[in-house]
């Protein structure tokens, strides 16, 4: 597991953006990062999974966080403008984002694969990245220290059969993540890297290992210590790097 114990107080003041935010690691990181003193703008596309984690963030007593129901697969690109505004509007800035929305499609080996599966892969997981982190850019640079986190996967550093449209996804999430990286490095006060989480217990690690006892798996909080590194200021200057959480 990554070596890192966070300052109780190390994100106080923060606003950042969770995608995925309703279940899994996304709603693990959202409740972390509340937790260390951010305000978390909870994004997600099933608003009654966002409002569970939104109740729990209020009760524990933490920062007031923001529901904001978005769906990945669908929006339109006026609808991450509008997005922008209402974050510029409320907080004039954004300080963190992390990318953990994606789904895995079909496991199955590139032959048998339909178009219509890889492109809805692809979608989600590259091209809505790709439009919230354009988007959201301008507001990142109006911080002092910002950080972009993408999430990445095994499959996405080594290609493996039968991991088809999911793995070529992750792939293409390192490039973007060194892309962006190399553009602001020593430009704008944002760093750009990637976490590849690990067998993890989620749904979505069920959905892909159905045979596994998933109790030999980390839960999602276990594995925060690297969300929480790279979210916070004792991470300024580490850009264009590949963490794995485990």
């Amino acid at each position: 597991m990554f070596d890192y114990s966070a300052h109780p107080e190390l994100l106080k003041d923060r606003v950042i953006l969770v995608t995925g935010a309703g279940r899994g690691i996304g709603a693990a990181a959202a409740k972390t990062y509340a937790a260390h003193g951010a305000t978390v703008l909870l994004l997600g596309k099933t608003e009654a999974n966002l409002t569970q984690v939104y109740d729990e963030i209020e009760a524990a007593g933490h920062p007031m966080p923001v529901v904001i129901p978005f769906n990945l697969e669908t929006a339109l690109p006026h609808q991450y403008d509008e997005l922008a505004a209402m974050i510029e509007t409320e907080f004039g800035h954004l300080d963190g984002l992390l990318h953990n929305a994606s789904i895995i499609g079909p496991r199955t080996p590139i032959e048998q694969l339909s178009g219509e599966n890889f492109m809805r892969v692809m979608h989600v997981n590259v091209n809505a990245m790709f439009m919230l982190t354009s988007t959201l850019l301008p507001l990142l640079k109006l911080s002092q220290d910002a950080s972009v986190v993408f999430t990445s996967s095994s499959v996405g550093r080594k290609g493996r059969a039968y991991w088809g449209a999911y793995g070529v996804s992750k792939f293409a999430t390192e490039g973007l993540m060194q892309t962006l990286a190399d553009e602001v490095d020593t430009v704008a006060p944002v760093r750009s890297n990637s976490i590849n989480p690990g067998a993890t217990r989620t749904s979505m690690r069920a959905q892909a290992y159905p045979g596994e006892n998933p109790l030999n798996n980390p839960t999602p909080e276990e594995i925060m210590p690297v969300y929480l590194y790279l979210m916070g200021p004792d991470s300024t200057g580490i850009n264009g790097q590949a963490f794995n959480a485990q």
